[in-house]
């Protein structure tokens, strides 16, 4: 072969002697037909060797790359990658290089770049990757070529997950590690898999990834020059889903970017900064910042530099400018929304007081730009991404602080709550699909995401309030807020078995009844008037005592008691509380709920039995204590409203225990705020329920009414 090889060469070399522009095109043709007719290996490798040198990979248009394929084929090529042997005068590694060659001109073709006969070398690629001498020319042509191969097969459907399970993640992340020539290349392809398939790629190689992630934050922190903005930019795809607060690498891109952001910088190299340090901050919150006063000013510094940044991108309303700066201004987001965790946090907080106070002020600008962004552009932008961060920075913000910038807010809720009703509806078409896939019609535009979930904080704030309330009731929220609880019980009631989407749920319905309640308690007329109110009562008979027994969903069983009551009290005739059978086990339910919160226990101290709070209701109680009193008010005002619940209620022995424990307990253990709950439930069933006044009578009614000083239980005893 070798003789008939450089015969071959020979012959082709005056084919390519005129190496003129003009004559080139010319020259690829005649190659063309010198490969299409060649009678052997010898000389379709002569003719192949022939076109690289006519024309780069790069160079050759795809009409002629596919010629050059339809000529050879795969067979070719990879007889030549396994060829061990050259002929005598032919370089080392010449049919390997060739055939890397074809395979990066044929990669060139997306459809080729996915083939099986391409997908099936990347063990290949990645051997080149391992053994190649960066000190050798022809090595590095080849590595070149390897890389093309790889980013092409990148850039197709399937590709990062073929080169994630046929180990070129690994190979890449070794070729940076050891700064193999082309380490570059293996840079920039690695963050294109991490972009395409992050969680995969973690999952697949950590320590290959952390080798990477450890080498890169070492030359961030020794950079001084140019080098040290654009390795923000890899670094932002290298920080890990989980990692320990301490860890070097954290350290060294604190002390990186602390060196940067207390600098004087141009735009472009504060920006990469930013986003480096809003990526760091999503993950781990302010755990990549060391405690003490170094930390405490840089995340200060890093609050207001994202605070300045948005008002300077929102306040003066370039839209097109906006539209550029988007990806900055959502990374600012991430920034001052960690802000607002560090200055609410109570405990082990970065921030000390007086910085605290100082950064809500500059909070507070800052939101004041996105208010006035979304008052300006929001109606025209509904489908825009950015408007979706904005609602959802903004919704943050209210959950936490709702008395600055109160008429600017009260003027945006209209555009808030038709935004939000916006993207409810599409949630439910987009669920909807996905069940009933051949019911899509595909017309309806991406589903930003649910934007009320984000909102129910800050609601719950505001319909506490006489004016924001008023414009929420006017502008329909009662009727969106009622369908919103339904949709998501139903959510809840699916996801149960996925406790992360099942505990998002819960709390969402949670805030959802405090919501309720607040119009229930400043607004009782709305639910008689409004027709949503009948829907939601049949919702809370219905799902209540599903709850009963779960006991880990005690919040969630609270608010819906304290709310079906006091809805109960307003909807005397509806149909649902006549009686019925789910009537009848939602006040069950509710008695439970009522009933376990406190028991008689043994006090080692004093020697004498007290009252406490059940174990059960220990954690909860600080958000449940307050539902649990009206829970306690409302049932006493609907015992005389339905005359069959007294019934209930000696059925579930909850009368017999409770005067049971309230007269084995010392009378000092029982707050007065307790003495009130129950007497104001023991007096309604004692004027009620001839029964219920006769057990309170046989258990010592009118002697604990006098020990507890329960003067209105006691006058009411007194009258026969």
């Amino acid at each position: 072969m070798a003789e008939d090889t450089a015969n071959a060469m020979a012959t082709g070399a005056d084919i390519i002697a005129d190496d003129s522009e003009s004559s080139r095109n010319a020259t690829l043709e005649r190659c063309l037909n010198v490969l299409r007719d060649a009678r052997n290996d010898s000389e379709q490798f002569a003719a192949l060797l022939l076109i690289t040198k006519v024309a780069k990979a790069g160079e050759i248009d795809s009409k002629t790359r596919r010629r050059i394929f339809d000529a050879v084929g795969f067979t070719f090529p990879n007889r030549l990658l396994i060829s061990k042997d050259p002929p005598e005068g032919v370089p080392g590694h010449t049919f390997q290089a060739l055939g890397l060659t074809l395979l990066a001109c044929f990669c060139t073709n997306p459809d080729l770049a996915e083939h099986p006969q391409v997908l099936n070398k990347i063990p290949t690629f990645n051997s080149v990757i391992a053994a190649c001498d960066s000190g050798n020319a022809s090595c590095g042509s080849m590595i070149n070529d390897v890389y093309q191969c790889l980013g092409a097969i990148l850039a197709t459907p399937k590709g990062p997950r073929e080169l994630v399970n046929r180990g070129a993640l690994v190979a890449l992340c070794q070729a940076y590690v050891n700064h193999s020539y082309g380490y570059d290349q293996a840079l920039q392809l690695l963050v294109g898999l991490l972009t395409s398939a992050e969680a995969k790629c973690w999952l697949r190689a950590p320590s290959a990834l952390m080798g990477v992630l450890d080498a890169l934050s070492a030359e961030f922190q020794k950079a001084e020059d140019v080098t040290k903005f654009q390795l923000c930019e890899a670094l932002r795809h290298f920080v890990p889903p989980l990692l320990l607060p301490g860890s070097e690498c954290l350290q060294s891109l604190y002390q990186g970017l602390s060196s940067i952001l207390s600098s004087k910088l141009s735009a472009s190299q504060r920006d990469p900064a930013l986003k480096l340090a809003a990526c760091l901050t999503q993950a781990y919150g302010s755990g990549w910042i060391p405690t003490g006063r170094s930390g405490s000013k840089f995340f200060a510094l890093l609050a207001n530099l994202a605070c300045v940044e948005v008002r300077m991108s929102l306040e003066y309303l370039d839209l097109a400018a906006i539209d550029e700066k988007q990806e900055l201004v959502a990374t600012c987001y991430v920034l001052m929304e960690h802000a607002i965790l560090e200055c609410t946090r109570e405990e082990e907080s970065l921030l000390q007081e007086e910085q605290k106070v100082q950064l809500v002020g500059i909070l507070e600008e800052a939101f004041g730009a996105v208010v006035y962004y979304l008052s300006q552009a929001g109606w025209e932008k509904l489908t825009d991404p950015f408007v979706f961060a904005s609602i959802r920075i903004l919704g943050a913000w209210l959950a936490e602080e709702t008395s600055s910038l109160k008429q600017e807010i009260c003027d945006l809720l209209p555009f808030l709550l038709h935004y939000a009703k916006l993207q409810f509806e599409m949630g439910k078409k987009v669920r909807s699909s996905l069940q009933n896939p051949e019911s899509g019609d595909g017309q309806e535009p991406a589903w930003q995401g649910d934007a009320l979930r984000f909102l129910l904080p800050g609601l719950s704030h505001l319909t506490a309030e006489d004016q924001p309330r008023a414009i929420l009731i006017s502008e329909g929220a009662p009727l969106l807020l009622c369908n919103y609880f339904s949709h998501q019980w139903e959510l809840f009631i699916s996801d149960s078995e996925i406790p992360f989407a099942s505990d998002a749920v819960e709390s969402t319905l949670q805030t959802a009844c405090a919501i309720f309640l607040n119009f229930v308690v400043a607004v009782p007329e709305l639910i008689s008037r409004e027709d949503c109110f009948a829907v939601l009562m049949e919702e809370l008979l219905k799902s209540l005592p599903s709850l009963r027994p779960q006991g880990e969903h005690l919040s969630l069983v609270a608010g819906m008691t304290a709310l079906g009551l006091m809805m109960a009290r307003k909807q005397t005739a509806h149909p649902g509380l006549q009686k019925t059978p789910e009537a009848e086990g939602f006040f069950s339910a509710a008695i439970t709920f009522l009933a376990k919160a406190h028991v008689a226990q043994p006090d080692t101290v004093s020697e004498s039995v007290v009252l406490q709070l059940s174990p059960a209701y220990e954690a909860a109680w600080p958000n449940i204590g307050e539902l649990w009193l009206l829970g306690m008010q409302a049932f006493a005002s609907c015992v005389p409203l339905f005359r069959w619940l007294p019934e209930i209620v000696l059925h579930s022995v909850w009368l017999q225990d409770l005067l049971g424990f309230l007269g084995c307990v010392s009378p000092t253990s029982v707050d007065l705020e307790l003495v009130t709950a129950f007497q104001g439930v023991l007096v309604e069933l004692a004027t009620s329920s001839h029964p219920c006044r006769e057990v309170i009578q046989q258990h010592r009614g009118a002697e604990l009414a006098n020990l507890y000083g329960m003067a209105a239980l006691e006058q009411c005893l007194s009258h026969q």
